[in-house]
């Protein structure tokens, strides 16, 4: 469960109505008081002779005790508590229980004999209850309530654990803001599928991936149809931006604008700042009188992709052995990469590339501090990547693309081991969801390229997979069986041929692709070690047309891939 602490209220009858109310989609059921700070407290929902103004005046009363000029005018707290979706349905005792610890813990009543808060939590749904209590303890004192948040999030934590419900993660204060209850409600009376918060947060972050200046930047966002508006100080110098849909009004018809750190703590012009100040990104060639950037393709769609796919490797390595600082900084920058490659990725893999990226968001923040200047190949990889436009998803593109998604499948997981030793509950959560998006993005792009691949390797002649087969056992011999057996090795033999051709040594190779980083938790060795050689071999990503079959091999090679009874039965034949 994740409780919601709203903004103190005025009016302490407005909010009783709205919770004993039918609700904006008449979604409010039975309305009744689970539990007060007294037993006797009239409840408008269960008895007939109740009223909301007689349970409004009984909590007041505090309040209305004070002299008028002492009475604060924001006395009304409310907090929402629901529960988990996997979660079953809590009983009406079960739910006062939960309301005792949270006012207990948020210090509206301490209990132990201290003075506390008048409150009362409603329960007009299966899935939750809203605590409302006013702020003027029984002695006239304000409640110690600072940080209610947090306090009523550690108390959840052990709710769960002693209820047996689902066990949500700790946060530690870096996750984006959530839509508001109210945002939500104008998403689905307009009929879209996501707030503006959220729509607004996926543009932001995608004008920002692989950005050179600020220039490039507010072109980016004018280019997405945004509406801008720039906050400067007295001398002129930038202090900050908003931004809003065209279409997103409020009731009097004016555009909702949302400043950046309100959309993620990580979109704040300061914060964007950092990300050109320390990487210093070169400007492609060409551009206008006033310097910015000339948004046209530099690099072809499957360069790019390459280029991503050899940045995410280095950084793989990064996260698994650098400090700290450099890890969080390249987990920002893989986060770029990410929302670059959805935006120009073809439509078979846009969509769970575009749900890896919003679900990596989560995990490219964390309390340590980003080291910037180590991020340089990441980032330029993301503005490739913009720059080189839509990938066809066919071809090489095709191929390059399921390349690049292989080597981020390996830091989403690498990022989520190094948030789970640093204890970032969230952040590890939220890699691994995103590693099993890029999973299920990497089966749509990798079946035509592996499939050509497959197909060559069949053609191979015998000697020539034998040969490749002695070099698997040779460099691996703890993944040969495994690797030999599965559906991939063809695809395998012949990018071990292909390299072979190129002038590398099969062995040499395999032993380079397997040394520095685990193969456990792929589905398919084979499959990996293909993208892997291919990679470090400078091979094309997807397979060519040349014939594969005429490699000449050293006599030596190909007797010594033959088996004893193929041995035998030549010597028979002499």
């Amino acid at each position: 469960m994740i409780p919601k602490i709203n903004t103190p209220g005025t009016r302490t009858i407005g909010l009783l109505a709205y919770l004993y109310g039918p609700g904006k989609h008449e979604e409010h059921t039975d309305p009744h008081l689970v539990a007060s700070f007294d037993t006797l407290s009239p409840d408008p929902g269960r008895d007939t002779a109740a009223t909301l103004k007689d349970l409004q005046l009984l909590l007041d009363q505090p309040v209305q005790a004070l002299p008028p000029h002492q009475r604060p005018r924001r006395h009304v707290w409310h907090c929402s508590v629901p529960a988990a979706p996997d979660d079953r349905t809590l009983t009406d005792d079960e739910w006062a229980h939960i309301a005792r610890r949270l006012v207990a813990a948020t210090g509206i009543d301490p209990g132990d004999g201290d003075a506390g808060c008048r409150w009362a939590a409603v329960r007009h749904a299966d899935d939750h209850i809203h605590i409302i209590a006013t702020l003027v303890r029984e002695d006239g004192r304000r409640p110690d309530d600072y940080r209610s948040g947090k306090r009523a999030q550690a108390e959840c934590r052990l709710i769960e654990t002693d209820l047996g419900l689902t066990r949500l993660n700790a946060g530690d204060g870096t996750a984006a803001r959530r839509p508001t209850t109210a945002e939500r409600h104008k998403a689905d009376r307009t009929n879209r599928e996501r707030t503006a918060r959220e729509e607004l947060r996926e543009a932001v972050r995608r004008a920002v991936a692989g950005a050179e200046n600020e220039a490039e930047f507010f072109d980016r966002l004018a280019a997405a149809g945004l509406l801008i508006r720039r906050r400067a100080a007295p001398s002129g110098d930038l202090l900050g931006y908003t931004v809003a849909l065209p279409e997103d009004r409020n009731q009097h018809g004016d555009p909702v604008f949302y400043s950046g750190s309100k959309l993620a703590p990580d979109l704040s012009l300061p914060r964007i700042r950092r990300r050109f100040t320390a990487t210093g990104l070169e400007a492609r060639p060409g551009g206008d009188r006033k310097g910015r950037t000339e948004l046209r393709p530099a690099r072809s769609p499957s360069s790019a992709r390459r280029t991503a796919a050899d940045a995410a490797w280095s950084a793989v390595l990064v996260i698994d052995q650098g400090e700290d600082g450099l890890v969080a900084g390249q987990l920002s920058a893989a986060g770029e990469v990410l929302d670059a490659l959805a935006t120009t990725s073809a439509a078979h893999t846009r969509r769970e590339l575009r749900e890896a990226a919003a679900t990596f968001e989560r995990a490219s923040r964390s309390h340590i501090r980003a080291e910037r200047h180590h991020d340089r190949a990441l980032r330029r990889a993301a503005r490739d990547l913009v720059h080189g436009g839509p990938a066809l998803g066919r071809g090489e593109d095709g191929a390059s693309t399921a390349m690049a998604i292989d080597m981020l499948f390996f830091l989403a997981l690498a990022a989520a081991n190094w948030h789970a030793k640093h204890h970032h509950a969230q952040q590890a959560t939220a890699a691994r969801q995103a590693a099993d998006h890029l999973r299920a993005a990497y089966r749509n792009a990798a079946g035509p390229p592996l499939g050509a691949l497959y197909q060559r390797g069949r053609r191979l002649a015998r000697p020539l997979r034998m040969q490749q087969a002695a070099a698997v056992r040779e460099a691996v011999p703890q993944l040969a069986e495994r690797v030999l057996a599965e559906p991939g090795w063809h695809a395998l033999a012949a990018t071990l041929t292909d390299a072979q051709q190129a002038g590398h040594q099969p062995t040499a190779l395999l032993t380079e692709a397997t040394r520095r980083r685990e193969l456990d938790s792929a589905e398919s060795v084979s499959d990996v070690l293909v993208w892997r050689i291919r990679r470090l071999a400078d091979l094309p990503a997807a397979a060519t047309s040349t014939p594969v079959t005429g490699v000449s091999l050293p006599s030596t090679a190909v007797r010594t891939a033959k088996t004893p009874n193929q041995q035998e039965g030549r010597r028979r034949t002499r």
